[in-house]
């Protein structure tokens, strides 16, 4: 059985010279770390943008920040890149002329406008790992860099939302654990090759993704995520500073947590590995004593809610027709409006002939008197009606399907509270449920809930 590590390490991990001392320390202590994903440099103390940010503005000429009410040219975001990519090889004593004269060069190059923002984006990416790998062997650990066009990571042509193609796991299985070259492969996060051979990039936080295809496709035992916390807390440590960090959770209740906040990586590099049940490690390059967090297929639960979302700033949607139970097709049609109105939406509480639907809502985006139009339009319903500034906290767990009465010592705990619950849904599997309620109580009721379901759980 294979014991091949895939370490992926995130932007604040690998943001300047120090933290990148202490990416090769840690690739250092394990032999079986023979590959590793590298993200563009993350955001420094002295940085007061990101570097990819940074990068999409010079493709677009400034209009990237001034669309943000920013006036920082083009040409600014040029030198900042450069002088960031200096600062470090300088830092960190490698060989790097040549790394800056290609930099200066890339980002000159004349593109097509559907894929100038790629390329440029993916810069970032692509010079960070060629800096790691240099890094790495003036420190003694053979290395290599493993780009995108070299190991055959062929993705489709949806520039800004590139998908791998089937192709691209033989050809990295084939290139990246193989006798022809030995040592650490360091590879670009965030970006792939098409067919064409032009730069396609997947959507933002893709260097996890990166991580979970290169992991899928090597049958790795283990796929690490470094980043700057010690795993996934039971509830956020901003509000609850005792709260712990989880140990291990599965597949299926991380995916609840992260769909209420919970955002620690590229949803789908989970998938990838959980096909091959590849257990993943959220680690912390700065604590690399800490065991972090592990997610994996199964385990048995020694508690009834191993942690609680919280999302705020959400709205729902009311609306009751009479007769529309008894509808095929109703709510497809509701929320096909929304769709057109780009509205992401979460759940759906429903009675006979009314329904709620949760979203965020800022999607509205100053377009809610029109979409209240259109479903009047063409929906007719009795009653509609849109409710704002409420949270969404969502306790999950795979122990409560086996604790009757987890709801009611939730509610309780809100009443005692004096908070009134708007909106009570339950996910069907009994792993999760979630109460809407508004904002302004929020911090008050994720503390109750927290006291009584996790504190105080038999």
């Amino acid at each position: 059985m294979t014991s091949l590590i895939v370490s992926k390490f995130g932007g604040s991990s690998v943001a300047n010279a120090e933290q990148i001392i202490k990416v090769a320390g840690i690739i250092g202590s394990s032999s079986d770390r023979k590959i590793v994903i590298v993200s563009a440099p993350g955001k420094g103390k002295n940085d007061k943008e990101k570097i990819t940010d940074h990068l999409i503005n010079i493709a677009t000429e400034g209009r990237h920040f001034h669309s943000q009410k920013k006036e920082i040219s083009g040409n600014d975001s040029k030198n900042a890149v450069i002088d960031k990519f200096s600062s470090i090889i300088k830092d960190l004593g490698i060989e790097g002329d040549d790394i800056i004269e290609n930099l200066k060069s890339d980002l000159d190059k004349n593109l097509p406008d559907k894929m100038k923002r790629d390329f440029y984006a993916s810069r970032g990416e692509h010079y960070n790992s060629i800096v790691v790998s240099r890094y790495l062997n003036k420190s003694g650990l053979e290395a290599w860099t493993a780009l995108p066009e070299d190991i055959g990571l062929v993705v489709s042509e949806d520039f800004g939302n590139a998908k791998v193609m089937p192709l691209s796991y033989k050809n990295m299985k084939k290139n990246l654990v193989t006798e022809s070259k030995p040592g650490i492969a360091v590879v670009p996060g965030f970006y792939g090759i098409t067919e064409n051979g032009d730069v396609a990039v997947f959507s933002r936080g893709g260097s996890d993704l990166t991580g979970g295809e290169v992991a899928y496709a090597v049958d790795a035992a283990l796929y690490e995520n470094w980043t700057d916390t010690d795993g996934i807390y039971q509830v956020d440590p901003r509000i609850i500073p005792d709260s712990e960090v989880i140990p291990k959770l599965t597949y299926k209740e991380i995916r609840l947590l992260s769909a209420k906040g919970f955002n620690v990586f590229h949803y789908d590099a989970m998938i990838k590995c959980r096909k091959k049940e590849i257990p993943i490690n959220i680690r912390n390059t700065n604590n690399p004593e800490s065991e972090g967090t592990l997610i994996v297929s199964d385990r048995i639960p020694t508690e009834t809610v191993v942690g609680i979302a919280r999302l705020d700033n959400t709205a729902y949607l009311y609306l009751e027709k009479s007769g529309s139970g008894d509808t095929i097709g109703f709510l497809a049609k509701l929320l096909d409006i929304m769709k057109r109105f780009g509205i992401e939406t979460y759940h759906y509480p429903t009675d006979r002939d009314d329904v709620s639907v949760i979203f965020n809502q800022h999607d509205l985006n100053g377009s809610e008197n029109d979409l209240i139009d259109m479903i009047n339009e063409e929906l007719q319903p009795d009653v509609l009606e849109i409710n704002h500034d409420l949270t969404i906290l969502s306790p999950v767990g795979k122990g409560m399907k086996d604790h009757p009465g987890i709801i009611a010592e939730a509610a309780i705990a809100m009443k005692e509270k004096n908070i009134s619950i708007e909106i009570l849904d339950q996910g069907p599997a009994q792993y999760s449920f979630h109460f809407g309620i508004q904002n302004r109580y929020s911090d008050t009721a994720i503390r109750a809930l927290y006291e009584r379901l996790i504190l105080n759980q038999g």
